[in-house]
């Protein structure tokens, strides 16, 4: 577990004041959980990196990995207790000069250890990241993505515990942005790693993040598990992680539902015809989507029915959303408008 409590940060001005860029940071890192960060340019993600990495040293709060306040340690205590966080870099940040298997090896090279056993660790980690043929060829040799699955190896010579990945897959293609996140995903898997993504993207974040916070003007302005806020029709995140466009013309004498369901919670995939038939009526359809997040079928729709079907059924239809687990609102419906979310 990572935790972060109370984190802030700022820059010194040359008039003498400071620019805070970190505000009141919380925020916690499961265990065996990808974690993505997201937020705007300008939003501090690069600063939080950063600090949660210990490149540079928040201005207040605490860093507690598995319950050591990092932060707070003498220079070699930290030095020992770094080890336990790798980083993987945007551009992979190899050295031109040295092969695959040195790039991977320089870790190890900085902390001593014997020439037997690098051979091995290396070994073992360019066939974990499947590139043990590539061992030999210099960065110019690799494509960008056999680069960054270089710098994820490197990131995991001293068996780090958490592995931070900073923007890993931006402005690589899209088959080598998958195969990147496939790795990822394999490697927590198999490794137990908590693996924290520093990301703009969100198809990042629906394919493989676990949970997200997301960053505004250097403070939290909202967190939780990908699937709950999905679900939840109130979240800003939730709406960006899984978007639904809504078509500019509806019918004017229809209620409009904005509803997300889910597998994960025993949603009946056949409920919308279930619900035509309570209503006595064809639910309308005017979009919808559908995607397999987290093993789950997690779908987004907006459907409507005629004002007077909806009053003279509403507390039935809702009753009934509530109990196969559909989380939805009105968006549109005649006076006096109202807005529900079956919980």
């Amino acid at each position: 577990m990572y935790e972060i409590r109370n984190l802030n940060k700022s820059y010194p001005l040359k008039n003498g004041g400071a620019a805070q860029v970190l505000k009141d940071i919380n925020l916690s890192i499961a265990k065996g959980k990808i974690t993505a960060i997201v937020g705007p340019s300008g939003s501090g993600k690069s600063t939080l990196s950063k600090c949660l990495s210990l490149l540079e040293h928040p201005s207040s709060g605490e860093l507690i990995l598995d319950g050591t306040v990092l932060n707070k340690l003498s220079a070699e205590a930290l030095r020992q207790q770094r080890q336990k966080i790798g980083l993987v870099f945007q551009s992979s940040a190899l050295l031109k000069r040295r092969t695959a298997a040195e790039n991977v090896a320089l870790p190890l090279e900085f902390l001593g250890v014997v020439d037997h056993q690098i051979k091995d660790r290396v070994a073992y980690l360019l066939e974990n990241v499947k590139l043990s043929d590539r061992a030999n060829h210099y960065p110019a040799q690799l494509s960008g993505g056999q680069q960054q699955r270089v710098g994820i190896a490197r990131a995991l010579a001293l068996q780090p515990s958490i592995v931070i990945a900073d923007e890993a897959t931006s402005g690589l293609d899209p088959d080598s942005t998958q195969s990147i996140l496939k790795l990822l995903t394999e490697l927590r898997d198999e490794l137990g790693l908590s693996v924290i993504l520093i990301t703009h993207e969100m198809d990042v974040v629906r394919q493989i993040a676990d949970d997200v916070a997301v960053l505004s003007h250097g403070e939290i302005a909202e967190q939780g598990c990908v699937m709950d806020l999905i679900l939840n029709p109130e979240s800003a995140i939730g709406a960006k992680i899984l978007p639904l466009h809504i078509p500019a013309v509806l019918p004017t004498d229809h209620t409009i539902f904005s509803a997300t369901y889910s597998s994960a919670l025993d949603t009946p995939l056949n409920w919308l015809s279930q619900l035509s038939i309570h209503a006595g009526y064809g639910l309308d359809v005017h979009t919808s989507t559908v995607e397999v997040i987290s093993n789950a079928t997690v779908g987004k729709i907006i459907f409507s029915l005629p004002d007077a079907l909806y009053n003279k059924h509403k507390t039935q239809i809702e009753s009934q959303l509530a109990k196969w687990n559909v989380q939805f609102k009105v968006i549109q419906s005649a006076p006096p408008s109202s807005q529900h979310a079956a919980a």
